[in-house]
């Protein structure tokens, strides 16, 4: 999504020609591959995990570090290991989004017409919007410390971002042909 708005504000004559149906193949074929592996390693891993403090999580779906308290092996620390992967993934998709961000903030700046950056940041703000509520929900749920954590505040952060962000594309469908 940053990239195709990078595209439509700082290389609008070239939109077309390099975000054509093939680059969108390709660049969902990654993401879709990458979800895949990273979903893969982490249900194998858990699966061989035994568990000896029940099967009941009190959480909207079940996440990986709600799953590794019921663990009493010591083999978690290979899910650790897989997090931190995971960690460093989407490490690398968060600063593609910034430095997109950054370009698309300096052609917006560049803009003479008041009008014209205001329509280049209302198409931005929506992306950001999702962005910044997917980002620091996150952190609220990983890297909250544990004296303040509750199954309700759990519950809440875990719906705020596995719910939402894929909500404001239902509702508000990226627009088409820029």
């Amino acid at each position: 999504m940053s990239y195709d708005r990078y595209l439509a504000i700082c290389k609008p004559l070239h939109y077309g020609t390099l975000l054509g149906s093939r680059a969108c193949v390709h660049m969902a074929a990654a993401a879709w591959a990458t979800g895949f592996l990273n979903a893969l390693l982490h249900t194998a891993n858990t699966f061989s995990l035994p568990l000896c403090k029940g099967n009941a999580l009190d959480q909207f779906f079940c996440e990986i570090p709600q799953i590794l308290k019921l663990s009493c092996s010591q083999s978690y620390f290979r899910e650790a290991g897989l997090l931190v992967v995971s960690v460093l993934v989407a490490f690398g998709c968060f600063v593609f989004i910034v430095l997109s961000y950054v370009q698309i903030l300096r052609a917006v700046l560049r803009i003479p017409s008041e009008q014209g950056r205001h329509k280049a940041f209302a198409t931005c703000l929506p992306h950001l919007a999702v962005v910044s509520l997917f980002v620091s929900t996150v952190m609220i749920a990983y890297l909250k410390p544990p004296s303040i954590s509750s199954p309700s505040l759990d519950l809440v952060v875990s719906v705020l971002y596995s719910v939402v962000p894929p909500l404001r594309e239902v509702l508000c469908p990226s627009m088409e042909g820029h």
